[in-house]
């Protein structure tokens, strides 16, 4: 068998050919000017730039194409037959950089897409989605996605644009923005008040039915314990579930005593305020990629998030507690709705 030889010439290697390189669009814009203005003196006043610089620049620029472009002369310059082809390609980029340039502005005006919010199922049945009707009316075109569950969404995996919880994250790569507080307190439905009493302490609550908000991990317990230090709450418990809104209308129904944001009542709830010394608070954050927010209906939905939950205007979500008793004296705003509303 003859073998086969080495046609490769000696010493000869395999590369990559580079893929010719497009000239950066400074260049090409300042030689339009230069053809459009007849002579480099006429484009330096109208840039704002010397003439030497200029002439440095296509000095550089025809190098880079490697043909003359333009024939110098007393009178200023005149177009060569390749600089009169480089010209009409230079036209074409100006105005796909018009084009460019009006795309982004259109984008900033009109909002529209979707956007995934990661929220706890109760404030966004509880608070949120009565306010997002009114935001919608005002961006009709904007799409939200609510992912309503109690685990954060991780942002960084992308799994939500934006994420409003009750821990604050410690990812260094996240914004973080302090929304404001919740105040949990012990509600309980008149029904019954009516038929079990009305408890004024903590002792009192002892012969009293609770209904909770529990998790996998036992949470809840926790919590209770750290009011209930004389006697175990597991015995007073009648009903767990793991779904905010099902805690919520449990206690509307009377079946128990529940803890509850204080929010409940100015969003007609209906339900009675224990005048217990009991007020755990829940900071709200909001967080987002730091990039996210150059997306103009990210950077809307943001804020008006911050400003649902402002709380100079509505006074459940300040750090201090202000007891529901006086929502109507410092509340001044209109009517809010809920689909936690007892009104049928």
């Amino acid at each position: 068998m003859r073998s086969k030889k080495n046609n490769k010439p000696h010493g000869e290697h395999w590369a990559l050919v580079e893929t010719p390189t497009v000239p950066d669009w400074e260049a090409a814009h300042i030689f339009l000017e230069v053809a459009r203005c007849g002579s480099f003196r006429a484009a330096a006043q109208k840039l704002g730039q010397s003439v030497n610089a200029l002439r440095r620049k296509i000095d550089q620029f025809e190098k880079e194409m490697d043909v003359p472009l333009l024939s110098r002369h007393v009178n200023g310059v005149k177009l060569t037959d390749e600089g009169t082809k480089i010209f009409t390609a230079a036209q074409q980029m100006e105005t796909a950089s018009f084009d460019l340039l009006q795309a982004r502005n259109i984008s900033e005006k009109q909002i529209e897409g979707e956007v995934r919010l990661s929220i706890t199922e109760g404030m966004g049945t509880g608070w949120l989605l009565p306010q997002l009707a009114e935001f919608q009316r005002a961006n009709p075109r904007l799409v939200m996605n609510l992912r309503c569950e109690s685990r954060p969404a991780d942002l960084l995996r992308l799994e939500a644009d934006i994420a409003i919880q009750l821990q604050r994250p410690k990812t260094p790569d996240l914004k973080v923005v302090k929304l404001g507080r919740l105040h949990m307190m012990f509600f309980a439905a008149k029904s019954y008040l009516d038929a079990h009493g009305y408890p004024t302490s903590v002792s009192d609550l002892a012969k009293h039915r609770f209904v909770v908000l529990s998790n996998d991990a036992g949470s809840w317990e926790n919590f209770y314990r750290k009011i209930f230090t004389e006697f175990s709450p597991t015995d007073l418990v009648v009903l767990r579930n793991n779904v905010s809104s099902t805690h919520f209308w449990s206690v509307v129904e009377g079946m128990g005593i529940g803890a509850l944001p204080s929010y409940v009542q100015a969003v007609g709830a209906g339900l009675v305020p224990l005048e217990i010394d009991f007020d755990t608070r829940i900071d709200i954050w909001l967080t987002y990629r730091s990039e996210a927010k150059r997306i103009a209906r990210i950077r809307r939905t943001i804020e008006w998030l911050i400003q649902a939950y402002d709380p100079r205007r509505f006074p459940w979500f300040r750090d201090e507690f202000i007891h529901p008793d006086r929502f109507a004296e410092i509340y001044k705003g209109g009517t809010l709705k809920s689909a936690l509303s007892t009104s049928r």
